[in-house]
């Protein structure tokens, strides 16, 4: 299974995703992401496109997700690998956040993968096999002012898969969490101001912005065979701001 795996990515086109997608797809993997975006121009490079499949999904949909994991099992019989990336990190204060708010983003980062893996796990219980990868974030280790939603969505994505873990661990299912620090895509250029970015670049053992292609190997890795006896594990990859 270290080639040819059947890879679901939620929110690859985001921009953090799409260097993971191309890693899967060097490696003769297929992905099957839930949007398009910026997805669209890898799949045009490709020798083979039909490796990169999108299926219009809604993470926070109930039947949303059963489709795509009713695509999956058509095309490809299979999914061997879930990654969920998807997330929603705006900026309010606590004292200002309305529920709505509140809802939206606990909605995104956290039913949303609950709702995908729950969809998902069957394919990967016929063949006792799978790996699957959460993202949580670096925020739950400090508690990340003006974010209280984000964080605590996130600290739910951990709790979760450390559940899961015990559950299905034998199926031959791993699930792990990466816990990235602030990553320096257009979402975060945007919105967050330079001298937040300054602090977390000085925070860091590896005194540099995050990018992307930091987070490649490791999740090349929690979805392969090497990582066969590692779950419900957090590996956070954030330059050496929390050593945890």
């Amino acid at each position: 299974m270290n080639t040819d795996r059947v890879v679901v990515m939620t929110g690859a086109a985001g921009g953090i995703g799409s260097v993971w997608v191309k890693r899967f797809l060097g490696n003769g993997d297929t992905v099957i992401d839930t949007e398009d975006g910026a997805l669209s121009k890898l799949r045009d490079g490709q020798s083979d496109p039909a490796k990169l499949v999108t299926v219009a999904t809604e993470t926070t949909s109930d039947s949303d997700c059963d489709r795509l994991a009713e695509a999956a099992r058509s095309q490809f019989g299979r999914v061997d690998a879930p990654i969920n990336c998807a997330g929603f990190f705006p900026v309010v204060a606590s004292k200002d956040m309305t529920g709505t708010q509140w809802r939206q983003v606990i909605d995104t980062n956290l039913t949303g993968t609950f709702l995908m893996t729950q969809a998902i796990l069957p394919l990967m219980k016929a063949r006792a096999w799978g790996r699957t990868v959460n993202f949580g974030s670096g925020a739950v280790f400090d508690g990340t002012k003006l974010q209280s939603h984000h964080v605590e969505a996130k600290a739910g994505v951990v709790g979760f898969s450390r559940s899961l873990a015990h559950e299905i661990g034998g199926n031959g299912i791993t699930v792990n969490v990466i816990t990235p620090g602030l990553t320096g895509i257009n979402a975060v250029r945007d919105h967050f101001p330079e001298e937040l970015l300054a602090a977390q670049r000085a925070g860091r053992a590896i005194a540099r912005d995050e990018v992307p292609e930091d987070l490649v190997g490791p999740v090349f890795f929690l979805a392969s065979p090497d990582a066969d006896f590692s779950s419900g594990q957090i590996l956070n990859v954030d330059g050496g701001h929390f050593m945890v």
